[in-house]
């Protein structure tokens, strides 16, 4: 985390290359690793043949002082960060992602150095990923810094999940732990605050890897669809939680016509992130059920597969569906029924907020 505050020390004007220079710089000595990507970088567009799979796209667009502050975010992360989250929206179908394309905005600021920073975590993660990157775009901008990336999946036609299909009496899981994302943004703004006020102040992050790492550079779960499969369970509803886990929730829901009961006690916190909770005078709860950018799946699976499910680990069961459509839940430790508000992050009601 040594590189957050500090500036790139190197610059060589992008200009000096001009746009086909630059897509030619970051492109070069990409390999292509799955059979299905047939023609990558270099052409008009890039030639895809998944042989009888189902082809699934997704695409998220990444705005500076919307998604993301340049402030603490280390541009290699910021990369890597960006390739990873559209690979959770794969995971969140049930499906492999196996090409991307980038789109990039940058202002006259960013350096060759600074680009090649950002591109440099977007291939360690196609890598650690087998992905292939397959094309993109660059342009201009005069407000900042914009990223846009286009995912390509396959699956098989009867593996695919979607947010409908859950049942009455499902099962609702997830996997990994919650929060520490939302923990890590607060002690980076914490210390921004800081920054700004001295700037000569180091930033006081030791002992707080864990949801640094959550917030900064978080995960695909990828293995946990690998896991699944392996068990032969086919998750009946499926989404991945980038918005807080009650919103997730809400989602599962109404997609699938129900309602459903989750457990306080069940939500899976990790010790660190209780701790920042605590520091934050917070329940831990809270920054798991709203805080998003956590990446991690939540599903629901039929109550036959109760052992199976509960074979794997990494996954937690937090509650069941109901037939009460509308009537989400949380029953706290001592019976209190609360119900789950989306409270997670909006892009556009958070933007129009600041306007």
């Amino acid at each position: 985390m040594s590189e957050i505050f500090q500036d790139q020390p190197e610059r060589t004007e992008i200009s000096s290359l001009g746009e086909f220079g630059l897509i030619d710089h970051l492109t070069k000595g990409i390999n292509l690793v799955n059979a299905s990507s047939k023609f990558g970088v270099g052409d008009d567009a890039a030639v895809i043949d998944h042989n009888g799979f189902q082809t699934l796209v997704s695409v998220d667009l990444l705005v500076e002082g919307v998604h993301f502050d340049l402030t603490y975010t280390p541009l290699k992360h910021l990369g890597y960060k960006a390739a990873v989250v559209n690979f959770s929206d794969m995971a969140a179908m049930n499906a492999k992602p196996t090409q991307i394309v980038i789109g990039m905005a940058v202002s006259n600021r960013f350096s060759l150095e600074a680009i090649e920073e950002i591109y440099a975590g977007i291939k360690l993660a196609c890598e650690k990923y087998h992905v292939d990157l397959v094309g993109g775009d660059t342009t201009s901008s005069v407000s900042g810094l914009m990223l846009s990336v286009t995912v390509i999946g396959k699956a098989k036609p009867e593996e695919i999940c979607y947010r409908k299909g859950a049942s009455e009496n499902d099962l609702l899981c997830v996997s990994g732990d919650l929060g520490g994302a939302y923990m890590g943004l607060l002690l980076l703004e914490r210390e921004k605050a800081a920054f700004k006020v001295n700037p000569d102040l180091q930033p006081d992050l030791h002992g707080f890897d864990y949801v640094l790492q959550r917030q900064l550079k978080p995960e695909a779960r990828l293995d946990i669809t690998d896991l699944l499969r392996k068990a032969e369970i086919k998750p009946t509803s499926m989404i991945d939680i980038s918005d807080g886990l009650a919103s997730e929730i809400k989602h599962l829901c109404k997609a699938s016509g129900l309602g459903c009961q989750i457990y306080e006690e069940k939500i899976p916190i990790d010790v660190t992130t209780a701790s920042v909770a605590e520091e934050f005078k917070m329940i831990p709860s809270i920054p798991a059920l709203n805080g998003g950018e956590d990446y991690e799946l939540l599903f629901t699976v039929s109550l036959k597969d109760h052992e199976k499910i509960s074979a794997i680990p990494g996954i937690t069961i937090i509650g069941h569906m109901t037939e009460n459509q509308g009537e989400e839940v949380m029953i706290t430790p001592d019976n209190q029924y609360i119900p789950l508000k989306a409270q997670g992050w909006d892009a556009l009601i958070k933007h129009s907020e600041t306007e």
